[in-house]
């Protein structure tokens, strides 16, 4: 059977009056949303700026810890090899031969004008100078500061007869040449 409309006409009745509250908060859940939606992206853009400020922070004082800490590893791998070259050039001042003697003060003298020369090391060099020079009292002449040979005795300065010359022999007598 098929179903047949009813011959009694239907009535619709529209109610205009003002509407229920949830009917508003239904008619409000999308912008609710929405604005949910913007809260939630501004906090989320909030954060990722300080995170990045930060990290930018971070990083820039990483480098600068960086840098600091190459600065000092240079400096002190730079203060170790200037060491050895010291201990290589006190051992030739203190060596019997005259030549070696030479090489080792020459290369004490340069050495002390390095910038990596302490005031440690500059006495010590004054005392393998005086050591050398013979003066074993360790007592400076007047005020200029130089080393007193004491009677009988020259001090030895580079490039004299019995020196090293500039050309990397020792004096006429004897020509071997000096190296490490």
């Amino acid at each position: 059977m098929t179903p047949v409309p009813s011959p009694d006409p239907l009535d619709v009745v529209v109610h205009s009056g003002p509407a229920d509250w949830w009917v508003i908060l239904a008619g409000l859940g999308p912008l609710a949303v929405l604005i949910a939606a913007l809260l939630a992206f501004y906090i989320n853009w909030r954060t990722l700026k300080q995170r990045t400020a930060a990290d930018k922070t971070a990083l820039d004082q990483k480098r600068e810890a960086d840098a600091n800490a190459l600065q000092q590893k240079t400096e002190a791998d730079s203060r170790a090899e200037w060491w050895r070259r010291t201990q290589w050039a006190l051992d030739r001042a203190l060596d019997p031969d005259e030549g070696t003697k030479a090489l080792g003060l020459a290369t004490l003298e340069v050495l002390a004008r390095s910038e990596l020369a302490r005031t440690e090391e500059l006495e010590l060099f004054d005392i393998a100078w005086k050591s050398v020079s013979g003066d074993e009292n360790g007592e400076e002449n007047g005020d200029d500061g130089q080393v007193d040979a004491g009677p009988g005795q020259e001090l030895a300065f580079v490039d004299d007869d019995g020196n090293l010359g500039e050309n990397g022999t020792t004096d006429d007598d004897s020509t071997k040449e000096v190296g490490p």
